[in-house]
């Protein structure tokens, strides 16, 4: 699978733990925030993994910051984002599998062993399980289409 990450200043150091057990796990690593300074802001580093993932060139993204919360509302407000921040192997798995979710988010002061398993459990779980989650995610996608 390809991945986009990105991080703010303060998640550099899980940023590249997580790389590190992507690459170790045969995932094609695309790092959209090579280079962090104390005055980076963080939106601007959810726009570019959204769009690598809006264009296709990664499969899924992952953003790295000490919440998680100000990634994902950024990340929201890309078209054609539905990015989740998740707490829980099983938060990563409904999220994909009932809102089709292509970004996660998390919060860095998890072990970087709770983390892994959160983005296995991501990048393993089945997209919209259930037509009546399609259904939802649909009227989503074209409230936004409309409104856009």
């Amino acid at each position: 699978m390809k991945v986009a990450i990105a991080s703010d200043h303060r998640g550099i150091d899980c940023k590249k733990e997580v790389i590190k057990y992507l690459e170790e796990n045969n995932h094609e690593v695309i790092d959209c925030s090579p280079i962090n300074t104390d005055t980076d802001d963080y939106p601007d580093f959810a726009f570019k993994v959204c769009e690598k993932v809006t264009t296709k060139e990664a499969d899924i993204g992952i953003l790295v910051c000490r919440t998680g919360i100000g990634m994902s509302i950024a990340a929201n407000k890309v078209k054609g984002i539905r990015c989740a921040k998740v707490d829980s192997v099983e938060d990563a798995i409904l999220c994909r599998n009932d809102n089709a979710a292509n970004v996660m988010t998390f919060n860095f002061t998890k072990s970087i062993k709770e983390i892994d398993e959160i983005i296995e459990a991501f990048i393993n779980a089945d997209v919209l399980t259930n037509e009546r989650h399609a259904r939802r995610v649909k009227k989503i996608m074209d409230y936004e289409k409309e409104k856009n």
